[in-house]
């Protein structure tokens, strides 16, 4: 987070490229992305977060999300590095939108505090892909089921009463099946994780399928947007800014993007500026089917 002429900027990839392809097995411990969100001065996040950091299983789940997306099926990361971008690009909206006056329907609904609306966007963001572990198909209910199992766990430490517990986790569950193409977000929660899973599409995340020859408007499209930044808005609280370096990135913001944005309900606070950088940068030399 940054500020330029008095607007906050959040650069949507602050670790820079995902990672090579996954290596065969599992990776220990010492070599793995720790994946790691700003907590400041949220104890019940870092407590959550703490629990995320010992989880070895939790992290064995966003390794086997990478060996299906990248390995098997060529897609896109689907793993550490992408719930990490997510979980801070859905923590940073919904830290945007508290700046706005917007209330979190955790806050509205069960009288609980913006610092456990933090909690549901981060661990929403953080298992939303966990079905793809198993398969790419139905994976939004495959995460449900394995959110479900973990989730006492990591959320024990910051919530010992089991009523508060039974809320919050509900309230992550709900965040997660949200973010499938024909979700209906119902809390402000929920529409955050779906708009923050949507804005890594940085040309990071497709450069391993792109570069062994997975060639499709996927692939390709990503690899043309050069940057992603949120920054307040002109017309709206928040404006999303989409640098591209090929046309062929319109994709990502017109199907892609704004796809998971209507609906969310975010729709009164986000604004969309799409832009070349005046060097159209020829991605596909030769295309053969």
């Amino acid at each position: 987070m940054s500020a330029a002429g008095g607007k906050q900027v959040y650069r949507a990839e602050p670790t820079g490229q995902h990672p090579a392809p996954p290596e065969t097995g599992l990776p220990p411990r010492e070599k793995r992305f720790r994946v790691r969100v700003p907590a400041r001065h949220n104890g019940k996040l870092q407590a959550v977060m703490a629990a995320v950091d010992q989880d070895d299983e939790l992290y064995a789940l966003w390794y086997m999300q990478n060996v299906t997306a990248v390995v098997r099926l060529g897609m896109s990361d689907h793993g550490p590095v992408h719930v990490h971008l997510v979980a801070n690009l859905a923590l940073h909206l919904l830290r945007m939108l508290l700046r706005h006056g917007v209330t979190p329907s955790i806050v509205r609904d069960h009288g609980l505090t913006p610092d456990d609306a933090e909690v549901v966007v981060v661990l929403a963001a953080l298992m939303h892909d966990l079905g793809m572990s198993i398969h790419r198909a139905n994976h939004e209910e495959y995460s449900l089921i394995l959110a479900d199992r973990k989730l006492p766990g990591l959320l024990a430490p910051a919530y010992p009463d089991p009523g508060t517990r039974a809320i919050v986790q509900s309230e992550i569950l709900h965040a997660i099946i949200s973010h499938r193409s024909d979700g209906r977000p119902l809390t402000l929660e929920a529409g955050v994780v779906r708009v923050a899973d949507a804005l890594d599409m940085a040309k990071g995340r497709s450069r391993i399928p792109f570069e062994k020859g997975a060639i499709n408007i996927h692939s390709v499209s990503a690899m043309a947007v050069e940057s992603v930044t949120l920054t307040d808005g002109e017309e709206k609280p928040i404006r999303v800014h989409i640098v591209l370096r090929n046309s062929a990135g319109i994709f990502q913001v017109d199907s892609l993007l704004k796809e998971k944005l209507k609906g969310s309900g975010l729709e009164p606070y986000i604004e969309v500026l799409a832009e070349s950088t005046g060097r159209e940068e020829p991605l596909v030399r030769v295309f053969q089917l």
